[in-house]
């Protein structure tokens, strides 16, 4: 198909599957003239992963190049799997662009030992949850009971409810759930973390007792 039909069937501008043939997210299609090329369903797919990355994950263009690089040069190994995924959508830098430029690691580290963990000490995310914590420390946020380490079982459940999805039979399947599934999920968890936090809330409080009403 021209570019005129994969817009039409993607539902994307031309001019901006051509910004994407730039940037490289895109494949370039099989050439036919010097400047013409045709392209195959494969694009219509790569599209709509791309409009993902961008739309639903709120991935930069730098960082869903990164995504969508270690899905076609996956890992020789699966024990490298997950090293890609989280490598791929990390923020740039070491701890991100809203994290301290150089966050104590200390109560990162004191709560991954609490849960009896082993992560990677050159982590990012150990990084990310240092400056998480120092923030949360700062805004005097009283946490459930149990402390930080209730939620950290908590992901701890999920996350090996999550691993057992990833496939186990070829590297690049894996590779792609690992780093889809961190990538696409993440704003499902937070947008259904929210939504139970508006039903328990009308659970806990009448229309007289609500906290916006109180005296």
């Amino acid at each position: 198909m021209r570019i005129s039909e994969l817009s039409r069937r993607s539902d994307v501008p031309v001019a901006t599957i051509k910004y994407y043939l730039r940037e490289g997210l895109l494949p370039p299609g099989e050439r036919t003239s010097a400047t013409q090329a045709v392209y195959s369903e494969a694009h219509v797919d790569r599209l709509e992963l791309i409009r993902a990355l961008l739309g639903p994950a709120r991935l930069s263009v730098e960082a869903a190049g990164r995504v969508l690089g270690v899905i076609d040069d996956p890992p020789e190994t699966f024990l490298d799997v997950l090293g890609a995924a989280q490598t791929a959508t990390a923020p740039t830098g070491a701890s991100g662009a809203a994290a301290d430029e150089d966050p104590d690691l200390d109560p990162a580290r004191e709560l991954v030992a609490e849960l009896g963990w082993t992560v990677d000490p050159g982590s990012v995310e150990l990084t990310q949850l240092a400056s998480a914590l120092r923030a949360v420390e700062a805004g005097g946020i009283d946490v459930v009971d149990g402390g930080l380490a209730r939620y950290g079982r908590t992901v701890h459940d999920l996350a090996e409810a999550e691993l057992a999805t990833v496939p186990t039979d070829e590297v690049s399947r894996a590779v792609r759930q690992s780093v889809l599934g961190t990538v696409l999920l993440e704003p499902v968890l937070l947008s259904l973390r929210r939504l139970a936090q508006q039903d328990v809330a009308g659970r806990l409080f009448t229309d007289e007792e609500r906290p916006d009403q109180a005296d």
